[in-house]
């Protein structure tokens, strides 16, 4: 089905996209490197030779692509994408914890800059190709004409999760090679062709290159306010919403209260910061939004079983879909209560290994003792 086909792969430097571009090489195909540079020093984050997506060390992750792409004997292009980059994943994540919500800078990545953007820029720069690959570990198949995404066959390092909001057309334009093989094969895969280096390589999944999120915000965003209980007592004052996310306990500042508290809730219209004991934090039922079918044309009409993973690192958990009351959400009822549902959190429903659909945590209801 690939032959004769130009592919474009979203070559990072790492061993994971070099291994996808040498088996695409191995199959006879045309393979171009495209690599995206998002950097504009608007922030202010020292380099401390940290990698991540965002940061002053990108000039060394560039150079490592470049290298790859020599090694492997292709094209290579940077596509310059730092103003889209800001408008498109920057201020939606302030936006999103300005607003009392926890974002997935991932998943809006993917969606918006890796799978769409960059292909775009690309094309308008004259680079001509007719698929795109990257190494992310997860596979596709087509099944009466629509793209089915499914989890990856090393289940250890799927990453269906992140690729779940990927629409039809971006599904049906993607090459996925190393969703049937694992991690210990890709490493091994390196070592035999001579890349030791990649393959020993410490690998980065930060968002931006520095622990704290913090510098991503400005002075107007530390307006302090209540931190309160359960049942409403004042007990501590928060150094601004944008500082706190659901289930965060360290660097809450409090001691002294006799238990652990978590953040249980985040009400940014009056700058509330609310706390609980952790056991308050599980959550049966929540509200998701702004919904991408894949697997599916839309929601169910009736209550659906699925499993939905709620976070990255959450294991899947059995629960039910059905259409909320509000036009464009569903219902999620959990047969266990799930830890820290957190608002502006992807879901990600599954049957089995193929994924359903995707959305954004809307609101999820609490113990409230």
């Amino acid at each position: 089905m690939l032959s004769g086909k130009t592919v474009a792969v979203g070559l990072s430097g790492g061993v994971d996209s070099a291994v996808a571009a040498r088996l695409l090489l191995e199959q006879g195909l045309a393979v171009v490197g495209l690599t995206m540079q998002t950097w504009d020093g608007s922030a202010p984050i020292p380099d401390r030779g940290r990698s991540g997506c965002y940061g002053p060390g990108e000039a060394r992750d560039l150079e490592a692509a470049r290298a790859v792409a020599r090694r492997l004997g292709i094209p290579h292009h940077i596509i310059p994408l730092a103003a889209e980059f800001k408008a498109s994943v920057l201020d939606y994540f302030r936006g999103e914890y300005r607003c009392g919500r926890t974002p997935n800078p991932c998943v809006r990545c993917n969606q918006t800059m890796k799978f769409g953007l960059l292909l775009r820029k690309a094309r308008s720069l004259g680079i001509d190709f007719d698929l795109f690959a990257t190494g992310h570990y997860a596979r596709l198949e087509t099944v009466d004409g629509r793209a089915l995404l499914r989890r990856a066959a090393d289940r250890r390092k799927d990453q269906s999760y992140f690729l779940a909001r990927l629409s039809q057309e971006q599904l049906r334009g993607l090459v996925l090679p190393l969703g049937g093989l694992t991690k210990q094969a890709v490493k091994a895969k390196a070592r035999a062709l001579g890349w030791a280096d990649l393959a020993d390589r410490h690998e980065s999944q930060d968002f931006i290159e520095s622990p704290d999120y913090g510098v991503l915000f400005d002075e107007s965003d530390r307006r302090p306010g209540p931190i309160r209980d359960l049942s409403g007592r004042a007990i501590a004052r928060h150094k601004g919403i944008v500082f706190y996310t659901v289930g965060q306990r360290k660097g809450v500042g409090l001691s002294g209260e006799g238990r652990p508290l978590y953040v249980a809730r985040i009400d940014a219209a009056s700058n509330t910061v609310v706390v609980g004991p952790q056991e308050a934090l599980y959550c049966a039922r929540f509200l998701v939004r702004d919904l991408n079918w894949v697997a599916r044309s839309g929601p169910p009409e009736g209550a659906l079983p699925v499993e939905v993973q709620v976070r990255q690192q959450h294991r899947p958990a059995a629960a039910e879909l059905s259409r909320a009351d509000e036009p464009g959400a569903v219902r999620v009822d959990c047969a266990e209560p799930q830890l820290s549902v957190t608002p502006g959190q992807t879901a990600v429903f599954y049957r089995d290994d193929v994924v359903l659909g995707a959305g954004t945590i809307a609101s999820a209801a609490l113990r409230t003792s």
